[in-house]
């Protein structure tokens, strides 16, 4: 439905989007996740027509919307401040796209009551914005977003200003809400964790380019480079030079490492490479092993609810791994990382 083709655009002199593309189809959440400053905010807001870009398109259904201004593409934007009328009630604020488009009292009456139905905020019809929570805001903001039935819904960092209790719950409901509105939906953050909750697919900007897309298993399971695998916390990389291509092998460091996955295309013998050692699998070894060993001291055991975040101590690096039973701070500790547990960035 929606077609973003080599996006340009320039901040202070510098490249901000630099050939941005991606797609969208019916009722999908495209994420788009990197860090503040990646310009995720800035395409948001030249889809949405409040900017302009340097070079490329922005197509709906193969209509080019260059010369399509803002009020006609019929996209919705909802900030992360919510940008509500203070002085206005609920119902007004909801209201308030509806008058805009021109339509009788009551058609807006209906379509307000029905939006506030599903955001369970009907009884706060009459309530001015400022005397609602944060979260009651956020649901106020999501159904004045909904109301006019845009064609697309885009949400920058809707939930930023949010406790991390309150973003927890809603980020269940709008995931919820966005798939029953069956309107596609670009949801920016740079929360990881976020991101993988609410979004069917991500895509992760970094220096200006979308640098890997896909659903968030295949993004966390197989990170492109090393910069998506630290971004996304898969801190356990250990630098090595291919062995043998059949199967994968490195020598590290740390020693000879199989590697759990085919050799990537182009790689060949003597090549640099990096080692990603995955937090779940890790084995306690009682002996020696040859390969896939680290050996070092337990620095911390850090509770995480259903399990043990266990931080070893080898050499100069430092590795955490999970565990349900974990070993005891400073006992010195052999673990075996199953080649099913590596992945090879390259």
């Amino acid at each position: 439905m929606l077609a973003v083709q080599e996006i340009y655009k320039h901040y202070e002199g510098r490249p901000l989007l630099a050939g941005v593309s991606f797609g969208i189809v019916e009722g999908e959440t495209l994420c788009l996740l990197g860090p503040s400053g990646s310009g995720k905010s800035t395409l948001l807001r030249i889809i949405a027509g409040l900017e302009q870009a340097e070079g490329g398109r922005i197509l709906w259904n193969g209509e080019d919307l260059s010369r399509v201004p803002v009020h006609r593409r019929r996209f919705g934007l909802m900030f992360q401040d919510y940008a509500l009328f203070p002085h206005r009630t609920v119902e007004q604020n909801v209201a308030f796209g509806l008058r805009m488009q021109g339509l009788s009292i009551t058609e807006i009456q209906q379509r307000v009551k029905n939006m506030l139905e599903k955001m369970n905020m009907l009884s706060f019809a009459k309530r001015r914005v400022t005397d609602l929570s944060g979260g009651e805001q956020q649901r106020v903001a999501l159904a004045r977003a909904l109301a006019p039935q845009p064609r697309l819904l885009m949400l920058d960092e809707p939930l930023g200003a949010l406790d991390r209790a309150l973003r927890t719950q809603l980020i269940a409901e709008l995931r919820y809400l966005l798939h029953e509105s069956k309107v596609p939906a670009i949801y920016v953050t740079h929360d990881q964790e976020e991101a993988f909750e609410i979004a069917d697919r991500i895509a992760l900007l970094h220096n200006g380019k979308i640098v890997q897309m896909g659903t968030p298993e295949e993004v966390y399971t197989n990170p492109a480079s090393v910069w998506v695998a630290e971004f996304l916390g898969l801190s356990n990389l250990i630098p090595g030079k291919v062995l043998s291509l059949y199967p994968l092998q490195a020598q590290t460091d740390f020693g000879c490492w199989e590697v759990g996955c085919k050799a990537p295309e182009g790689l060949q013998i003597g090549d640099q490479l990096t080692v990603l050692l995955r937090p779940w699998g890790a084995r306690i070894q009682t002996e020696p092993g040859r390969g896939n060993i680290l050996f070092g001291r337990v620095e911390d055991v850090i509770f995480r609810g259903e399990s043990y975040r266990l931080i070893l101590q080898c050499g100069e690096g430092k590795f955490h791994f999970y565990f349900e039973q974990p070993p005891s701070v400073g006992e010195m500790v052999r673990l075996y990382i199953p080649p099913e547990s590596t992945r090879c960035l390259y």
